[in-house]
């Protein structure tokens, strides 16, 4: 295989993009771990004056990630984030004006390797968010797991991240006076083993908890599509069935989230390694779904909003699909719905596939 590597003469400006990325990256991949690693250096050499504070602090401080976190605006002002907004670039549309007296649940797709998209546009301060949706403010809802992670948590925190157990979901939900955004990746650790370039399969129909949480609340859905999300990483290729998938499916079970083995370019060429490729991504959020507020939803009402919902979401991909041919799945575990068309049509149910396909 030839190497390409990269030219000597690169603007500055994009390799401080590189850079950013890069950290954020090893970040994803290994702060936790070194995180974990200085607490047991510490108790192993008895720096218990480092360590014991520290410990006693984390015991009173255990549930501030369900109680909407501890965000730093300076932290989300690092000019590391507008180098790593503008390696892809990032976008964020806006298709509708949300009310700021509401709160609301942004349902998030797809998730792809390493969620990009979310995180830039939700968790730093140099996306376009303020600008299209004044007067609300983000929290992006990730696996309770990493907050169990002592000072990786802190860091975590920092962005607006939270945990997306119910209980957090619905302390951010009950802000009296609205003005609060869930931000939530629906497809979850599951999605991510199956994020392919140009094929969007997206694990929802048996997710149905956001909705009944959305009626408890009387939050409005609103569903967002990351184009390009996919497009970022190439996977070792693991269809439903082979062995690799099936040791990713029985750790996920195990760990609580998935490890794609996922590949891309390299920081001084382009033919291998983890740094992301450079794609575009355009995050599109859509229109709001009303909810009236239930407290106590049946089983019919979370399966008519729930169903309201994926229509919206197909509608979305329909008005902003790209100009080139997807393979969607719209499916869950154990077997999808698959739709092999740009057109995000259902060829299983009664709906007649498009006249294209």
């Amino acid at each position: 295989m030839k190497v390409e590597f990269a030219p000597l003469n690169i603007p500055l400006a994009r390799r401080l993009q590189t850079a950013a990325v890069l950290q954020w990256v090893l970040s994803f991949l290994l702060l936790a771990q070194v995180c974990v690693g200085v607490i047991v250096i510490l108790i192993v050499y008895n720096y218990w004056f480092l360590y014991v504070p520290y410990v006693t602090w984390l015991y009173f401080d255990w549930s501030t990630p369900e109680q909407g976190g501890r965000r730093s605006n300076w932290v989300r002002s690092w000019t590391v984030w507008r180098y790593f907004k503008d390696y892809f670039p990032i976008h964020l549309i806006k298709t509708w004006d949300l009310d700021p007296s509401h709160n609301y649940i942004f349902g998030f797709h797809p998730h792809g390797v390493l969620v990009a998209g979310a995180f830039g546009n939700f968790c730093t301060n140099y996306s376009d968010f303020e600008e299209l949706f004044p007067g609300f403010t983000a929290y992006l809802h990730v696996l309770p797991f990493w907050f169990r992670c002592p000072l990786f948590r802190e860091y975590l925190m920092t962005s607006g991240s939270v945990s997306v157990s119910k209980k957090s979901v619905t302390h951010v939900l009950s802000k009296e006076g609205g003005g609060n955004i869930s931000v939530i990746v629906l497809g979850g650790a599951e999605e991510s083993l199956d994020a392919h370039p140009g094929k969007f399969t997206l694990f929802i129909r048996q997710r149905k908890g956001f909705v009944k949480i959305a009626l408890t609340h009387g939050a409005s859905l609103v569903p967002v599509f990351s184009f390009g999300e996919n497009e970022l990483f190439k996977q070792v290729n693991n269809p439903e069935g082979s062995w690799l998938r099936t040791v990713q499916e029985k750790l996920q079970k195990i760990m609580g989230f998935a490890l794609p083995l996922f590949h891309a370019r390299g920081i001084f060429q382009y033919n291998f390694g983890l740094m992301p490729y450079r794609k575009p991504i355009h995050t599109v959020v859509g229109r709001p779904i009303p909810v009236h507020q239930t407290l106590d939803p049946s089983t019919e009402q979370i399966e008519a909003l729930h169903q309201t919902y994926l229509e919206e979401l197909r509608k979305l991909f329909e008005a902003h699909k790209r100009n080139r041919r997807y393979t969607s799945v719209l499916g869950s575990t154990g077997g999808g719905i698959e739709m092999q068309c740009p057109h995000f049509c259902n060829h299983i149910s009664s709906e007649p596939p498009h006249p294209q396909c």
